[in-house]
């Protein structure tokens, strides 16, 4: 039994009318003589029946008319009082650059959507100076890069912090279209490609350091640059290729025809996206419900296929 099908009831048994009923709820009269016949069938017992003069209800249809409007009316103070109860406040979350370029919109959407008088605050950074305002607690929430969840280091914050890994992003050498790479390159392919690289304090940059060094290649880096917007300005200039998620061209409509993504086949090249907040108690009930959002948000991105070159982090392959 659901709600819709005791309003229909109420409301034809109010009018006398099943065709005024349908009017006013603006239903098709076929529709709604199917749903109070779907009603009647589960309490296996007649509600209405039809006189020269309209519609009226039979003395059993008469008495779950009074306990349906009293339904309704419990149900109506329940949403009023759900409604004067909604979460308020405000929540600032920190996003670097290629992670806002996918998944901001949809998080400031699905915010506005459950929980509209909560104000988001999105800041937008390196993942470096994301976790130094994380614990300095300029931020209530961040997305940052983590090159060691999953094996036992803690990676950006410190241990005051929650730490929730999310999912996984290969890299790519970008390079203009006109650049000629293969699909798949190895990390030995890149020792002699001129690189445009985001400057230490980037999670992206300590995660490729960290590679280059295991492999013993001296990587060469021609610029560096801390502007997701500025690099692949250089990148589409030809100045030189830059390794970075897929993320990074998402804002491009013609990308297919501007750069040129190959993939770097090593399982050390790949970065982790970790949620991190500050712990429980020191979070408001706003900033709590955004930490599920933003989950929820990247979860449906990646495993519906909206996130390119992602994976959730559970996945081994």
């Amino acid at each position: 039994m659901e709600l819709r099908q005791l309003r229909y009831f109420v409301r034809i048994v109010e009018l006398g009318s099943m065709s005024r009923a349908a009017a006013e709820l603006d239903l098709v009269q076929s529709a709604l003589s199917q749903q109070i016949g779907r009603l009647e069938g589960e309490l296996s017992t007649r509600l209405l029946q039809r006189t020269p003069r309209g519609v009226l209800p039979t003395e059993a249809g008469m008495a779950f008319f009074r306990e349906a409007k009293l339904t309704l009316r419990h149900a109506d103070q329940a949403v009023r009082a759900a409604q004067s109860a909604r979460l308020s406040g405000s929540v600032s979350v920190g996003l670097a650059a290629t992670t806002a370029a996918v998944l901001g919109l949809p998080l400031m959407q699905a915010m506005r959507e459950r929980y509209p008088d909560v104000r988001l605050h999105l800041v937008e950074g390196m993942s470096g100076h994301l976790a130094a305002q994380l614990n300095a607690r300029e931020l209530d929430l961040a997305m940052l890069f983590d090159p060691h969840a999953g094996q036992g280091g803690r990676g950006p914050g410190d241990r005051l912090l929650e730490r929730q890994p999310l999912f996984t992003e290969d890299l790519f050498l970008i390079t203009q279209r006109r650049r000629r790479r293969a699909a798949r390159l190895a990390l030995a392919d890149l020792a002699g490609e001129d690189l445009i690289l985001p400057t230490h304090p980037h999670g992206l940059r300590i995660t490729l350091d960290a590679a280059f060094q295991r492999a013993g290649i001296t990587p060469r880096v021609v610029l560096e640059v801390d502007s997701l917007s500025l690099v692949m300005a250089a990148v589409n200039a030809g100045l030189g290729g830059s390794l970075q998620p897929y993320a990074a061209v998402h804002g491009f409509p013609d990308a297919s025809e501007r750069f040129r993504l190959s993939l770097i086949d090593d399982p050390q090249m790949r970065r982790t996206n970790v949620l991190c907040s500050l712990s429980d108690d020191e979070l408001s009930p706003a900033a709590l419900a955004t930490r599920v959002v933003i989950a929820d948000c990247a979860k449906r991105l990646v495993e519906g296929g909206a996130w390119p070159g992602t994976r959730p982090w559970h996945h081994k392959t």
